[in-house]
C-alpha cells in the first residue's frame, strides 16, 4: 500500500520520534514486555531493514515483525502522525519477495480466495458447518479452534422477543415513504460471499429501509487485503486493479460490511500509486454501518439482548469509524448495550495471524475472554469475518455462552421484529 513507488512505503515512518505513546496501545507488546515486540522497536526494526544494516533472512528481524498483528491500533494514539500499517507492509513485501510466505498462509490464500477453488471450498465448509460438528468438537488447541472459527459463521437462528419469519424484501409501503432511494453498490469481497451470505442479507434489508438502492456489481474480486497484509504486494495490486475496473461503471457509493475490505478498498488509491481511478473508488467505500447512519438509521422493535460491542481494529484504527456502529445499535430500543475495558484492542485475529502464529494469537485473545466472562453478554458484536470467527471461536472455547453477530444482523432482526418486512 505504497504511496510512494521509490521507497515502498518506507516513508510513512519517517515522523516516529520515538515517544513511546505507542506502547500502551499494542497488543502484542502487552503480551511479551518486549521494546522488539512494540510499534517503537519494530520501526527501528523497519528503519534497518531499509537502510540494509539488516538483511531480510536475520531471525529476529522476521520474528519481530511476524509476531506484529498489524491492528493499527498505535497509529491513532501516535501524535506525530506515524502510518505504522503502510511502513510494516512495505517491511513484509521485502521479507516476502527474500523468502516466501509460510506455507499455512499461500495455502489459506490459494484456499479462501482463488475463485474456482474457493468456491469449493466455501460450499464444502458450509456442509460441514451445517453438519454442527465444528462446533461439537471446538476448543482450544489448533484443529480444535479452527472448528471453532467455522462453527462461528453459522447463521444464528434466535428467537429474539417479537421475532418473526420473513421474506427478504422490504416492505413496499416503506419504500413509498422514500422520495427518491440512493444508489449503493455492495462488495461482496471473497470470506463474507463464501461464509457471511446472511450478513450480505441483512445488509441489504437494513440499507433498503433507509433509503438506499443496494445494486449488485459483476467481475468484482478479492479486495486484496490478505495479500497486502502477508507482503504479497503484486498480487494484492492485480485484484485492486480488477476491483476498480469492475466498480468504475457503476453510480453510487460503494457498500463493504467487512472493516479489512473496507480499509484497503478506501486505500486503494495509495497501493495503486495514486492512480486517479483507484482514488476515486476508495473515495465512494462507505462502512454499512457509515451508510445507516448517516439516515438516522430507522428504528426498529425492541430487542431484550445484552451485547457486548468489539470494534474490528481495521474500522476503528484504519478508518477511524467510531461512532456509526453504536448508532446502529442505538436504532434498536431496549437492547442492553455494553463495551469491555479492552474493546478496543486487537482480538488477535489478524487476517491470516490466527493461522500462522497461533500462540500469539491465543494471548492477545486471552484479556478479552476474561472481560466477556465477567460482562456475561448474549451476543458480541463486531463487523468483521476474521473477528466475529476468532470471537466466536473464543467463546465457545471458554465455555462462555455467547454468540458472534454483525451489528447489521441485529438491526436486521429488530426490523424484521417491527414488521418492516414484506
Amino acid at each position: 500500500m505504497a504511496a510512494d513507488a521509490g521507497r515502498g512505503g518506507f516513508e510513512a515512518l519517517d515522523s516516529c520520534v520515538h515517544c513511546g505513546f505507542c506502547l500502551q496501545a499494542c497488543p502484542t507488546f502487552l503480551v511479551t514486555g518486549d521494546e522488539a515486540d512494540s510499534p517503537r522497536g519494530r520501526i527501528e526494526l523497519m528503519r534497518s531493514l531499509e537502510a540494509g544494516r539488516l538483511p531480510p533472512d536475520d531471525p529476529d528481524l522476521a520474528r519481530h515483525l511476524d509476531r506484529c498483528l498489524g491492528c493499527r491500533g498505535c497509529e491513532p494514539v501516535c501524535p506525530s502522525g506515524v502510518g505504522y500499517g503502510h511502513g510494516l507492509e512495505a517491511a513484509r513485501t521485502v521479507l516476502a519477495r527474500a523468502r516466501g510466505i509460510p506455507f499455512v498462509a499461500r495455502a489459506a490464500l490459494w484456499a479462501l480466495t482463488t475463485p474456482v477453488v474457493s468456491r469449493l471450498v466455501y460450499a464444502l465448509a458450509r456442509v460441514a458447518r451445517a453438519s454442527r460438528v465444528p462446533a461439537w468438537l471446538a476448543g482450544w488447541g489448533r484443529v480444535r479452534f479452527a472448528l471453532g472459527m467455522l462453527a462461528a459463521t453459522r447463521p444464528v437462528r434466535t428467537a429474539e422477543r417479537g421475532m418473526r419469519n420473513g421474506s427478504r424484501h422490504v416492505d413496499s409501503a416503506l419504500r413509498i415513504r422514500h422520495a427518491a432511494l440512493t444508489p449503493v453498490l455492495l462488495f461482496r469481497g471473497c470470506v463474507m460471499n463464501g461464509l457471511f451470505s446472511h450478513v450480505h442479507d441483512a445488509t441489504i434489508r437494513t440499507l433498503e429501509v433507509n433509503g438506499y438502492a443496494v445494486r449488485e456489481v459483476a467481475n468484482q474480486v478479492c479486495c486484496g487485503a490478505l495479500h497486502a497484509h502477508a507482503g504479497l504486494v503484486d498480487e494484492a495490486r492485480g485484484l485492486a486493479r480488477a476491483n476498480v475496473a469492475a466498480f468504475a461503471d457503476g453510480e453510487g457509493l460503494i457498500a463493504t460490511n467487512s472493516a479489512g475490505c473496507g480499509a484497503l478498498l478506501k486505500d486503494y488509491g495509495a497501493l495503486l500509486h495514486g492512480e486517479p481511478s483507484a482514488a476515486a473508488i476508495g473515495a465512494r467505500v462507505r462502512d454499512v454501518t457509515e451508510l445507516l447512519a448517516e439516515r438516522g438509521p430507522v428504528a426498529g422493535a425492541p430487542l431484550d439482548i445484552r451485547v457486548a460491542y468489539d470494534p474490528p481494529c481495521h474500522l476503528l484504527h484504519a478508518q477511524r469509524v467510531a461512532e456509526a456502529p453504536l448508532r446502529v445499535l442505538g436504532a434498536i430500543p431496549v437492547l442492553r448495550l455494553s463495551t469491555t475495558p479492552s474493546a478496543a484492542q486487537c482480538c488477535g485475529s489478524a487476517g491470516l495471524f490466527t493461522l500462522v502464529e497461533p500462540e500469539m494469537s491465543r494471548a492477545v485473545l486471552e484479556p478479552k475472554m476474561d472481560e466477556l466472562r465477567t460482562a456475561a453478554p448474549e451476543v458480541v458484536a463486531t463487523g468483521n469475518p476474521g473477528c466475529a470467527m476468532q470471537l466466536g471461536a473464543g467463546l465457545r472455547a471458554a465455555g462462555i455462552g455467547a454468540t458472534t453477530r454483525h451489528p447489521v444482523e441485529l438491526l436486521d432482526a429488530s426490523y424484521r421484529a417491527a414488521g418492516l418486512y414484506a
